[in-house]
Order: structure tokens, then C-alpha cells, then sequence
């Protein structure tokens, strides 16, 4: 297990609805830990790393969905201290998942109750698995165990994932790839502001 404590600060991208990046930019709110059970990083704030076109891109499609809180898409930025983070880019962290995903089968077992699942979401490429219960919930498990062992709380977590169809034929770039931050501790996000317009997304 890797413990970053040091100060690395990345910059990242927040799709949400104009009236939120509004608000947020003015001081007058906050935003709100994401509290979906199929979240990809566990709890948090969500942000796209470096990838302001994603954020757009990504608020544009849930916008189409009804019922959800997104009519005018927006981004906003913000500079992200990571601070305490677990970083799923280094493989002393990832290896340690197999670990805790083992403690709360067992536990999940002795509850009587049914493993979560990844699974596929409807108007999403088959197989990307967009709806990542088992993810989040062994994600949240591990930083909660750690904590309770060890005394580290995590304040962020970071992951790479490769998602979407190939960028050109047979190829192994896809298309919404992209590093996810999930901001655990609001004290991390040092600053907002309104980013440079992007492109009209494509699908």
C-alpha cells in the first residue's frame, strides 16, 4: 500500500448543469459528493483530470437521460490539491484490493447478502460496464479498513479507465479513456473557475 502524501495538484473538470457551475463559481454553494451506488472511485466529488472535453462530453449525455438534474450543460474547473491519495495508477495500491475484496466477500457472506456487481447501462457501450457497484463498494470497504488499521484517510482517490469504442480501427485507444478523481475531502479543491469553451461534443 502506497501512502502520497506528497503535494501534487492537477487540475480537473466537473460536468454539471450551468446553473451549478453558477452558483459554485459565485461562492454562494458547494458541490455535492456524488452518493450513486454504481460510482466508480467510491465517494466523493467527481472531476475528469486534464480532461475538459470529457467533463463536457459527459454532461451532455446525462442531460439526455430524463429525470436527470442536468438541462444546460457546463463545466467548471478547479485546481485539486490530491494530497492523501490512493492512486490507482500505482500498483502498490491496486494489488491491495484483492485483499479487502476477499474481507467483504467473506463479511457479505456471513450477512447473508448478495456480492454487487458490476453491470452494463443502457445506452452504453456493452461490455464497459458503466455501472460500477462491486467497484465503489470495495473501493469505500478498503479506504474505510485502511483507515480503521492504520490511521491513513485517504482525502482523494485517482484511477485511469479505458472506455468506449476503439478510436480507429483495431485499435487499442479508446475513445473515453480518461483519469477520474473522486475528492473525498472538499479541503483538496483549492480553487474554481470557469475554463475555456470546448468543442461541441461528438459522438
Amino acid at each position: 500500500m502506497a501512502n502520497s502524501s506528497d503535494k501534487r495538484i492537477v487540475t480537473g473538470y466537473h460536468g454539471c448543469d450551468a446553473s451549478v457551475a453558477g452558483t459554485v463559481l459565485s461562492g454562494a454553494a458547494r458541490l455535492n459528493f456524488s452518493t450513486n451506488p454504481y460510482d466508480w472511485l467510491g465517494r466523493g466529488i467527481y472531476f475528469w483530470e486534464h480532461g475538459p472535453q470529457r467533463a463536457a462530453e459527459w454532461a451532455v449525455e446525462q442531460a439526455r437521460f430524463r429525470g436527470m438534474r442536468i438541462t444546460e450543460p457546463a463545466v467548471l474547473g478547479a485546481r485539486i490539491d490530491l494530497g492523501e491519495c490512493f492512486d490507482l495508477l500505482d500498483t502498490a495500491n491496486t494489488r491491495v484490493l484483492g485483499k479487502w475484496y476477499r474481507e467483504f466477500k467473506q463479511r457479505t457472506r456471513e450477512r447473508g447478502a448478495l456480492m454487487p456487481e458490476n453491470r452494463d447501462a443502457s445506452g452504453h457501450r456493452r461490455g464497459d460496464r458503466v455501472l460500477r457497484f462491486l467497484d465503489r463498494a470495495i473501493i469505500d470497504y478498503a479506504i474505510n479498513r485502511i483507515a480503521e488499521d492504520t490511521g491513513i484517510v485517504y482525502q482523494t482517490v485517482r484511477g485511469v479507465f479505458v472506455e468506449g469504442k476503439p478510436a480507429f480501427p483495431r485499435s487499442k485507444i479508446a475513445l473515453k479513456s480518461h483519469i477520474q478523481i473522486a475528492v473525498r475531502d472538499p479541503a483538496c479543491i483549492l480553487e474554481f473557475f470557469k475554463p475555456a469553451s470546448v468543442a461541441n461534443p461528438r459522438e
